[in-house]
């Protein structure tokens, strides 16, 4: 061994092991070179950390707090039972026991079918303890009076603009209902921000934005028992929600009688809604079976006035023109038409006008909010359409098209294009792309903005829904999580 090895080297090493710790203070004479080797390896490693700054990014690791809103249910563990051991009759020579089959059961009392209530159901939250009341403040918000605001009339580049003041956080991604979202809905007042959902198992979950009731803020009901596909808050009458469900059910809300009120019954699933009078109490419904009636709140009981076929396979989407509501576009199969009520017999005749070009099932179809100029709709041949029906001729020209990727698959909720109501010109659309996002358009097809969040937004929202007076978004998606963007 060369003399330089072994010369006295003394090394200052900081956090060793307790066997280097206690000969930290004393010369290092007398070590092999492997062990002069390890120690100097061991300070160049902790340099190295620290330059890094591995133990601050360590320590700024936190647990993320739970999303809020409903919690999930634990899973309840059932108990097996211990079956005694089984011994053999012929060991123990003893005749065989003599069991007969049981009589064989038909299919309709093998399944299991969940009992469709009729009449008034209770509006008790079922988050909260049994026979609780509906909070105060939330009637008080829910009977607020609906007023339409004087808004200032923004050009595109203005409303582009407060765009970009609508961010998502925290505390504005609250898990509503149980399930996928169906449908969603703001209720129209403009003090604060109430909003209202609806999953596939017919629950109903109510949002205030900043109250403190329930879990979060949300109170959950269970007035259907099917999927929630369609609701609505009434323009006159803000308390009343109505809702309509794959069930057959159509409900309204009665929050003096803290009962959602049966309007109108059907054996067949209901598909969609819209209010066919000025003062909403006349309803247009559409079912899965290609039919439309005509339902009037104020008539007891819960028949129709009129029943009319449209289409023989399948009704999807119906929607009254804004001005003249004796217009009405459905989406069908695989086209849409424009009818005039006052024309419809139990077999309804040729429509007022044809949307064609759509090649696949056609999902929605909608007029713009304020005159009624343009028809969205939305198709599952990857395209979005927009219609000018100014003038209701045969044929209603195509404005313009935009391509979207509508392939959800069975475990998300179709996407449909939505109109913003204080516009006559913008639309919302969920998007299947990544980072996941809401996509706002011009009716021309220009993308205006593109809602997006990496740390809030991780999901598909494939239900978007606009405040009617405020400058929010919402987005439903399968867990049941609303996500609210607002300035």
């Amino acid at each position: 061994m060369s003399t330089e090895t072994d010369e006295a080297i003394t090394v200052a090493v900081d956090n060793l092991s307790k066997y280097d710790c206690d000969r930290k203070n004393k010369p290092l004479q007398g070590l092999s070179p492997y062990e002069l080797k390890r120690l100097e390896n061991i300070r160049q490693n902790q340099a190295f950390l620290t330059a890094i700054e591995l133990p601050q990014a360590n320590a700024a690791l936190k647990r993320k707090p739970s999303p809020g809103g409903i919690k999930r249910e634990k899973a309840k563990v059932s108990k097996q039972e211990v079956l005694p051991l089984r011994k053999s009759l012929r060991l123990l020579k003893k005749d065989a026991e003599i069991r007969l089959l049981p009589e064989p059961q038909s299919s309709l009392q093998q399944v299991e079918v969940r009992e469709r209530p009729e009449g008034p159901v209770s509006m008790a939250p079922v988050n909260m303890e049994e026979d609780s009341l509906l909070p105060a403040s939330l009637l008080e918000l829910w009977n607020e009076r609906f007023t339409m605001v004087t808004k200032k009339k923004w050009n595109l580049k203005e409303y582009e603009a407060s765009l970009k003041g609508m961010g998502l956080s925290e505390e504005r991604v609250v898990k509503v209902v149980k399930e996928r979202v169906y449908s969603a809905a703001f209720h129209p007042c403009a003090s604060r921000l109430l909003l209202a959902a609806g999953d596939r198992s017919g629950r109903v979950g109510l949002w205030d934005v900043e109250g403190d009731w329930g879990d979060d803020g949300v109170l959950l009901f269970e007035p259907h028992t099917g999927p929630v596909c369609c609701m609505a808050f009434s323009n006159t009458q803000s308390s009343s929600l109505l809702t309509l469900s794959y069930d057959g059910r159509a409900r309204g809300t009665d929050v003096e009688r803290a009962v959602f009120d049966e309007l109108y019954r059907s054996d067949v699933g209901l598909s969609s809604f819209d209010f066919l009078s000025h003062d909403c109490s006349t309803l247009l419904v559409s079912d899965w079976d290609g039919d439309v009636a005509i339902v009037d709140r104020r008539t007891p009981g819960t028949s129709p006035e009129s029943v009319s076929t449209l289409d023989p396979k399948i009704l999807r989407c119906v929607h009254v023109h804004p001005v003249q509501k004796q217009y009405f576009v459905a989406a069908k199969n695989r086209d849409a038409h424009i009818y005039d009520v006052r024309s419809l017999r139990r077999k309804a005749g040729p429509p007022v006008s044809t949307l064609a070009g759509h090649t696949l099932s056609v999902s929605s179809a909608y007029f713009s909010p304020i005159t009624g100029n343009r028809v969205l709709t939305t198709c599952m041949d990857d395209r979005i359409r927009v219609f000018d029906t100014s003038e209701f001729i045969p044929q209603i020209p195509l404005q313009s098209s935009v391509r979207h990727n509508m392939k959800t698959g069975r475990w998300l909720t179709k996407l449909r294009a939505v109109w913003d109501p204080k516009r006559e010109d913008c639309f919302s659309v969920g998007s299947l792309e990544r980072p996941r996002r809401v996509e706002l358009f011009h009716e021309g097809g220009r993308l205006l903005r593109s809602f997006r969040d990496g740390e809030h937004l991780s999901t598909v929202c494939s239900v978007t829904a606009f405040h009617p007076s405020r400058s929010a978004l919402a987005g439903g998606n399968s867990s049941g999580r609303l996500h609210l963007f607002a300035g």
